[in-house]
């Protein structure tokens, strides 16, 4: 690739320094040359290398404007804010109408969290800057620091209209959108954006997300597509079209763009995991399993694989190979409610109802509060005898659900058994008056209970005062 003249001047320059840093020659630069050379050090990070080159500048070029802006920079940067200070009120004196003494101004303002003053010092800036889009992108961030975000929008909005192709503005314009809940009117505005700038694969993609967002799902394929056709190689394209693909059911189309991505750059445990839940979808279960595999060879700490293969042997009913995965998964995050059930249910159905009984109390206790969770929990304690246990978790779950006939009539039955006939009539009375119907479950649940003839008795008439 052929160098431009301006880049292979900039080039010259920095080969010219560095050779005269080897040899301790002192060479002449102008003091363009070295804004360049020092700004391309603070690029790279290398400070010390930038102050080497700030300090022979200044030797050559001891009154030169641009040179003692670059050493404010830096002096701005390490925070030595009150010379930078004392520095630019010197400069000032001599050039007020310089916007970039109100750009660094601004800077030591915001550094110091004043940013409403670092705002006033940047539009002071705008009535002497060429470069409007800069200072306007400036404005924006100040105001992102403030929280202001409507304000923000505004600014970056502005900057977009002085310079159509600065890609960060335009990611914060949509930030800022979505940050203030304004899909639709981010839409609208991606959609003028593009009417000026057709060819943007950033404001397409960016569109497509926002369709994706607000369930607007061919909208968002049809965005990504245009991406993808200014941008062969758009990755995230290609992955948020997938995905879009996957929410209209359209299975086969998003693994020929999941297995895209994966063409485009090495394999994501992500692309791999989506391309076999893809699979399953469509019944092609060798395939599925074979992705779900690759996934978690490709990220063995990725707990959503294993999950992915638990699932699929559960759907088996292969509860052993199940268990086995379940396990590789609260390896990786034992602390994960759904997984503590899905352990739960396998044991249950395994018949290890001691470890399942400590899967549903280790996803009651890490926030499963559903329903189900609390009842599967209480009728495995009740199998293995633990009454008192089932009675104080069953009240437990009533906190959650007051009103729940399931649990009334469990509590009926357990003070039943505990011989707390008093209790047991109470929560009897209460499931019967919330569910008659489902009295039923006493039979089921409770059958040394139900054949007492005083419970049905009390049960009958229950029901014929109903009716």
């Amino acid at each position: 690739m052929q160098l431009s003249n301006e880049e292979e001047d900039y080039s010259l320059s920095l080969s010219k320094f560095e050779s005269m840093l080897k040899t301790n020659k002192v060479l002449f630069f102008d003091s363009e040359e070295f804004e360049e050379i020092i700004l391309h050090y603070l690029d790279m990070g290398k400070a010390n290398l930038a102050k080497k080159a700030l300090k022979l500048a200044l030797d050559q070029h001891p009154k030169s404007t641009g040179l003692k802006l670059v050493q404010i920079e830096m002096l701005v940067f390490d925070d030595k804010l009150d010379l930078a200070e004392k520095m630019l009120n010197e400069l000032y004196a001599i050039e007020p109408t310089n916007e970039e003494i109100y750009i660094q101004k601004a800077n030591i303002w915001s550094k110091r969290d004043q940013h409403e003053k670092a705002v006033e010092q940047l539009k002071i800036a705008l009535k002497y800057t060429d470069d409007f889009a800069d200072v306007y992108n400036l404005i924006g961030m100040e105001y992102l620091f403030m929280d202001n975000l409507e304000m923000a929008k505004q600014s970056f909005i502005q900057c977009l209209e002085e310079d159509i192709e600065d890609q960060s503005a335009l990611y914060n314009v949509v930030y800022c959108y979505e940050f203030l809940d304004q899909n639709q009117e981010a839409i609208a505005y991606l959609i003028r954006y593009i009417d000026r700038n057709p060819y943007s694969e950033i404001a397409w993609h960016q569109l497509g997300r926002l369709h994706y967002s607000v369930k607007e799902y061919e909208n968002a394929i049809r965005a990504f597509d245009y991406a993808t056709l200014i941008d062969e190689e758009f990755l995230g394209a290609f992955m948020e079209k997938a995905k879009a693909l996957e929410r209209l059911k359209k299975y086969e189309e998003a693994i020929v763009s999941y297995t895209r991505t994966i063409e485009l750059d090495d394999a994501t445990s992500y692309a791999l995991l989506r391309i076999g839940k893809c699979h399953e979808k469509i019944g092609n279960k060798a395939l599925a399993l074979k992705f779900f595999n690759q996934t978690v060879h490709e990220d063995p700490l990725l707990d959503k694989g294993w999950i992915a293969i638990t699932d699929f042997y559960m759907r088996l009913k292969n509860y052993q190979k199940a268990l086995f995965f379940v396990n590789k998964a609260l390896a990786i995050d034992n602390q994960n409610r759904l997984y503590w059930k899905r352990y739960a249910t396998i044991n249950k159905q395994m018949n290890f109802f001691e470890e399942a009984e400590f899967g549903y109390r280790k996803a009651v206790e890490y926030g499963d509060y559903q329903l189900d969770t609390w009842l599967f929990w209480v009728d495995i304690l009740q199998f293995l005898g633990e009454f008192e246990t089932s009675v104080q978790t069953l009240l437990q779950a009533a906190e959650f659900f007051p009103e729940e006939n399931e649990i009334e009539y469990r509590l009926a039955g357990l003070y039943f058994m505990l011989t707390d006939d008093s209790k047991g009539k109470i929560h009897l009375k209460n499931a019967l008056h919330l569910n008659s119907e489902n009295h039923i479950l006493i039979k089921e649940l409770f059958p040394v209970v139900w054949n007492r003839k005083t419970i049905q008795n009390y049960i009958s008439k229950h029901k014929k005062s109903d009716d």
